[in-house]
Order: structure tokens, then sequence, then C-alpha cells
């Protein structure tokens, strides 16, 4: 089973993750995650707290001379803007945070509140999708997020390959596949903030070369579609999600909906092992399993709850209106967001592979793998 924990606070004094189940034998590229952890921080809209920090992994067990041990692999972000003993508590809560409801269900201050629930937990959570990241493309499976809407201006995506629409994408200020829309929305950032407000967005996710039968229809806890859309909504902030067609779907008449399937003997090679789709409604999933075919999701995120403007609320100690406090925060996230939904997606369907295919090393996952598919080619 794989699985991760996190641990820490947005002021303390680092961010800790420990993923256990990960298999031995994989060689850790800590590049691509200090890569992953740089997109986090990037996105057009971003406050003074990415100039501060430089996020980057430090990896404490579960290595050694390169590849995973099979034991636990615990990784930690430094935070360089350490300072949670000499902040002061928050007397009037933020709406949109944790700020009331954590204070009332815990009797604490709003100040353990807020460290914790603050989004600069995600950096971990990244972490710990960016080593997911290294199984799944031993495997050969890809995931890739990016803005398809923000502040309400669509990005439609561009065509083109893989490869492709990475660079457009890592090239853009606001990480859209549209490169005509970007400046509309960089405009639209600037004259938010101007205003003291913020902005949400929708992110995309694609997993391509997923294969057959990961997740399983037999419990309701363990189908995959349930198990990724979890994993999204725990991401600070998001407030939807959806697969394929999506709500869309509701608004049509089945025969408008559901993927037909066709068989080309000259595709058995491929994750989908022969069996087609015209569509992919579904977004790679029925039943709770994947399909052979890409899983696609999208997500919403809301505004950021911190403005500079702050909306009404109250003060804890005389119980009477005041405006919101004000902490350090961002006009936009979307981008980042993106990233962060990509990695848990990632940790999500790696989780669900080591499951299926499972074994405590690499090389028996690679067994196992080869002799199901063997076997599937059969039915």
């Amino acid at each position: 089973m794989l699985r991760y924990l996190t641990g820490g606070e947005s002021h303390g004094k680092a961010l800790t993750v420990i993923v256990d189940g990960f298999p031995a034998g994989v060689a850790i590229d800590t590049d691509l995650i200090n890569a992953e952890l740089r997109r986090r921080q990037g996105g057009y809209g971003r406050g003074g707290r990415q100039r501060i920090e430089a996020d980057e992994v430090d990896v404490l067990a579960g290595v050694w001379q390169g590849r995973s041990l099979g034991s636990p692999v615990t990784l930690q972000v430094v935070n360089k803007d350490y300072k949670i003993e000499r902040l002061d508590d928050v007397a009037r809560p933020r709406p949109g945070h944790a700020d009331l409801a954590g204070a009332v269900k815990y009797g604490a201050p709003v100040r353990a509140i807020l460290e914790r629930a603050s989004a600069r937990e995600t950096t971990v959570r990244v972490a710990a999708g960016a080593l997911a990241k290294l199984i799944l493309r031993e495997f050969g499976i890809t995931v890739f997020g990016y803005v398809l809407e923000l502040g309400g201006i669509r990005a439609e995506p561009v065509a083109g390959s893989v490869d492709q629409l990475r660079a457009i994408r890592d090239g853009s200020p606001v990480y859209t596949l549209n490169p005509s829309v970007d400046p509309q929305i960089v405009a639209l950032i600037d004259e938010t903030g101007k205003d003291g407000d913020t902005l949400g967005g929708v992110v995309e996710i694609c997993v391509d070369g997923v294969p057959f039968g990961l997740g399983t229809h037999t419990q309701w806890d363990r189908k995959l579609r349930g198990r990724l859309a979890q994993a999204v909504m725990s991401v600070q902030a998001f407030w939807g999600v959806e697969f394929g067609l999506g709500f869309e779907a509701a608004r049509r008449r089945g025969s408008q909906v559901h993927d037909p399937i066709q068989f080309d003997p000259a595709r058995v090679s491929e994750p989908c092992l022969g069996y087609v789709r015209p569509t992919n409604n579904a977004g790679g999933l029925e039943g709770g399993m994947t399909t052979g075919q890409p899983i696609v999701l999208r997500a919403a995120k809301k505004p950021i709850s911190t403005l500079r403007k702050p909306l009404e609320s109250i003060n804890l100690e005389t119980k009477q209106p005041e405006p919101a406090e004000y902490e350090r925060s961002d006009v936009c996230a979307v981008p980042a967001a993106s990233v962060i939904v990509e990695n848990v997606v990632a940790f999500e369907i790696a989780a669900a592979f080591v499951e299926k295919f499972g074994g405590d090393s690499l090389a028996e996952m690679r067994a196992n793998h080869l002799q199901f598919l063997a076997l599937a080619r059969q039915r």
C-alpha cells in the first residue's frame, strides 16, 4: 500500500512527508522533484512568499546510493521564512479559511489552525507526487496538468504532441496551452490585484499510458474515480472535480454519453490492449477501474480567501464586527494549483499501480505487470 503523511506548518522550520510502501530499486531523481517544486512556486499572480522561499527537497531516509530501499522514504523542504514563534495570534478569522471552524473545534488559537491549514503544506504533497512519478515513468505513464480557465477566461488548448504542449505550458506565465489568451489573463490578474481581490479557475489533468484494471468495482472506497476525487478535493481551495465529459453528461442522452467499444488488433500492444473507443467521455474510467484510455479530469479552484480588502468578520474576543485579518497572500494561485493537482493525481495513480502490480521491488512489479499483460491479451 503506497501512502504518505505530511507534517509541518506554514512558517515552521520545515515541511516533511513520509512515503510508505514505496518499492525498492527505483532510481530517485531529485532534479525532477525539485523541478516540480519550482513549478509550484511559479505562475503569474503569486505573492511575496515565493520570492523568499527556494523550495528544494532533502532526502532524509529510504534511499541508498540513489535508489529506494523499500523502507519509508522521508523528504523534507526547509522553510526559509521560519518565524512561527514570533508571530502573533489572529483575532479576526478570515471567511473562506479554516480559521473559525478550526479554532472552535480544537479550542485553539487561530494561528495554530491557519499555520497547518495553509496551502504551504502542498509543497511536500508535490514532492510526494513527483516521487511517485518516478515509479510511473518506469512503465511509460505520464501525468500532465495545465490551466484550462482562469477568472472566467477559457484557454482552449491548442493541438500538439505531449512534448510540444509541455513546452507551451512551461513557457506560459499562467501555465495554459493557449499563448494567445495569456495576455488577457495576465491583464485580468493585474486589474484584480489593484482591486484588492483574488481569482480562481479550472485546471485539467491528463494521464496517458495507464493500463487496464487499476482500481476496482468491488468496494466503494477502492474505486479509483472516488480515490482521485478525494485526493483532488483535499487540496486547499478546490470545490469541484469532474471526469471526461463531466457535468455535461447530465445534460445529454445516454446514446450521446457512453463510449462505444471497438477492437483494433493493430493496437493490442498499447495500454488499451486493442479495445479502442471513438470517444473518451468517461475520462478513462468505468466502474471504478481504468479502461486503457487516457484519464482526463478537471478541478475547480475557488479564489483565494485572503483579501487585501477584507470581508466582514468578528473579533473573537469581543464578538464585535470587524474586518477580517489580512495575511500575506497571492492574487491568483491557479497555475501553482495545476502543479499541485497534477502531482496528487500522480500519487493516486502510482498507489493504484502498486496495488495492482504489487511487489516489494521494482523488478517484481515489472514481472507482475508483464504477466498481467500476457494474460489479458489472451482474453
